[in-house]
């Protein structure tokens, strides 16, 4: 036994700087960190690192949430810089003056281990003994005073959920202090456990008893098969992104609406010229193309703060890791990568659930292969091509584009962790949480903590990206008195034709026509390739521009416009989208990259533009080697 040292170091009645919040995984820290600092509170990356916390502010209190850890010695990015922290090893604005540790009290025996590592740095130490209300549920309660005098600090009953105990920790935090107790050396297991057990004997009275939770254990049996588990995840997760395609919609048609009005009033006050274009079509278009995801982002992790506070998410993820497992991807993989089929941006953020950093950055790679809804206007447009008169086959091949990108995405996972990402698929450390009713408000301190973070960090560079695109598709203009050279030609089916259009003179215009040559083998002319380089800002664009290019404009609810794009013809008079090359540009759009949102986001959640680099060439590489495999295949067919 090693007695603390500085017995007297107290924080007095002033309130101490920085407050760092420790814990093992589903101790409910993060919901009491919301219940101290609601909206005060933002998600920052820790200075020399790649691991986030959260931080915020509790009346003139800073707190630090930080990474969940089993234990604080593990040799894992969490536990090195929980470990950083609490030794003072990171800059100053890290290093705390109070130590709050959060431990579950129904299940006290796993968190004193961390209670007694923490206190080994000697620093003034406050216990939340969290979860009561779990406790007493099945059937015993823990004595705070007993275990108060067991680690010589205080020991505060809390429950996140509701907020009980709050007021009272704040009070406690004021007056930390360094523990007088005498506790084990953290480099012997053995006193470890002996004084573990001998704090369990005498805080929790002789009387309580637990229970067990039948109905739990029944419904874990349910939720942890190998095949109805499955197929209550497949439930569950249909029940979850109907919910987002039902009712993010609205939203999102409403920004789109206000966007819309707010561009239309511009364009009305203001002057004809480069300032009116900049704003109306760079800025405002740019920005509204940019908030119109935040709905899906909203929606999908406040379900998902919901089914993590229910406790059945644990129990998915153990499900799921059987099969993630044989690509080198632990079972916390899945919700990103279901929710990359409503948008890749939700779900590239969304694998912050995931604690390894490979495994995290293997997940970022390859979500944006699943089928999103951007794709779809583009998978209509050419499977309409494909197969105009034949609706059964058609179903198939656009079920089959999604089973395409979901194989792509295994395999690219599988390919990365063998290579960049080498090393043994970290074993998922996985304890199935009580279930309970979730907290409605933490859900929505999670909602808005994510959409601020969009809008704040990821908004500005896709902002960016979208004005940069709208100058080379705007840029220069083609002269009034001047006709475009014979190759700008438009050429159609219809004899009266635009002979011209402002976009085959722009720098987009002319970069497409630029490498037009690296399309060639794919079977595309200079239109459609002037189609896949504007597709960059999102992959819907692709259709509206075919539609400027051969018809002049992009209402696509002229009928004419449609019959247009499928009969207009290349400069030799062969159709633009014919069998072979419609076939190879659907290929090539279910798996390419073609979103810079997208990849704006990759850099941030992955940290750095290296990660974005390499999504972006690997899967333009694949999705070109296998949009020529199509096209010659097709072709030798036809």
């Amino acid at each position: 036994m090693t007695p603390a040292t500085d017995h007297n170091k107290f924080c007095g009645n002033s309130s101490p700087q920085l407050v760092a919040m420790i814990g093992q995984p589903n101790v409910g820290k993060t919901s009491l960190f919301n219940q101290l600092c609601g909206l005060r509170a933002r998600t920052s990356n820790i200075p020399g690192t790649t691991v986030d916390a959260r931080i915020g502010r509790a009346g003139h209190t800073s707190m630090i949430d930080l990474p969940g850890t089993w234990a604080i010695n593990l040799d894992q990015p969490e536990a090195t810089v929980v470990r950083k922290c609490l030794a003072g090893d990171l800059p100053e604005t890290f290093r705390p003056d109070v130590v709050l540790v959060v431990l579950d009290a129904s299940n006290l025996q796993r968190g004193l281990h961390i209670a007694i590592e923490a206190m080994s740095f000697g620093r003034p130490c406050v216990v939340a003994l969290n979860m009561v209300d779990v406790a007493q549920r099945r059937g015993f309660e823990v004595d705070p005073q007993r275990l108060s005098t067991w680690l010589g600090c205080d020991v505060i009953p809390t429950c996140g959920r509701t907020g009980q105990g709050i007021r009272k920790l704040t009070t406690a935090i004021g007056r930390a202090r360094v523990s007088v107790a005498t506790l084990p050396t953290i480099d012997d297991p053995a006193a470890k456990t002996t004084w573990v057990d001998g704090v369990i004997r005498e805080s929790i009275p002789a009387a309580s008893s637990t229970t067990h939770d039948r109905l739990g254990d029944r419904l874990d049996v349910a939720f942890t098969h190998p095949i109805l588990g499955v197929a209550v995840f497949l439930a569950v997760m249909a029940g979850l992104f109907w919910t987002i395609f039902e009712f993010a919609g609205v939203p999102m048609e409403l920004i789109e609406l206000i966007f819309g009005h707010v561009g239309g009033w511009l364009a009305a006050v203001l002057p004809e010229g480069a300032i009116r274009d900049l704003l109306v079509d760079g800025i405002v278009g740019g920005l509204a193309g940019t908030v119109v995801f935040l709905p899906q982002i909203l929606m999908l992790f406040f379900l998902i703060a919901l089914l993590e506070d229910t406790g059945y998410l644990a129990r998915a993820a153990f499900v799921m890791d059987r099969l993630l497992r044989h690509f080198g991807l632990p079972g916390q993989a899945f919700v990103p990568m279901l929710s990359a089929h409503a948008c890749a941006i939700p779900a590239i953020m969304s694998a912050r659930l995931i604690p390894d950093r490979r495994d995290r950055l293997a997940v970022i790679l390859v979500a944006p292969f699943l089928s999103c809804s951007a794709r779809l206007p583009v998978y209509v447009l050419l499977i309409g091509v494909l197969f105009a008169e034949q609706p059964a086959i058609a179903g198939l091949i656009f079920a089959a584009c999604y089973a395409f990108g979901i194989v792509a995405a295994l395999g690219s996972a599988l390919l990365v962790r063998k290579t960049l990402l080498r090393g043994r698929t970290r074993p998922m450390m996985l304890e199935l949480p009580a279930y309970q009713w979730p907290s409605l408000k933490s859900a929505l301190l999670v909602c808005w903590d994510r959409g601020w973070l969009f809008i704040r960090k990821a908004g500005t560079v896709i902002l960016g990206m979208v004005i940069v695109l709208w100058w080379l598709t705007a840029y220069p203009k083609p002269p009034a008195d001047m006709a475009p050279p014979p190759i700008d030609t438009i050429i159609t089916e219809s004899a009266d034709a635009t002979p011209m259009n402002p976009m085959a003179w722009s720098f987009a215009g002319q970069i497409g026509r630029g490498v037009q040559p690296l399309f060639d083998p794919l079977g595309w002319d200079w239109q459609v390739s002037v189609g896949v380089m504007t597709s960059f800002a999102a992959r819907e664009v692709f259709v509206s521009t075919m539609a400027v290019l051969v018809a002049g404009h992009d209402d696509m609810d002229d009928p004419d416009v449609l019959h247009r794009i499928e009969t207009a013809t290349n400069d030799d008079g062969t159709p633009m989208l014919g069998t072979a090359s419609a076939a190879s540009l659907l290929v090539f759009f279910v798996l390419a990259m073609q979103c810079l949102p997208t990849l704006a986001v990759t850099a941030r959640e992955a940290g750095g533009w290296k990660w974005a680099v390499l999504q972006f060439a690997w899967m333009t590489a694949v999705a070109w080697l296998a949009a020529w495999i199509t096209f010659q295949s097709v072709s030798g067919w036809s």
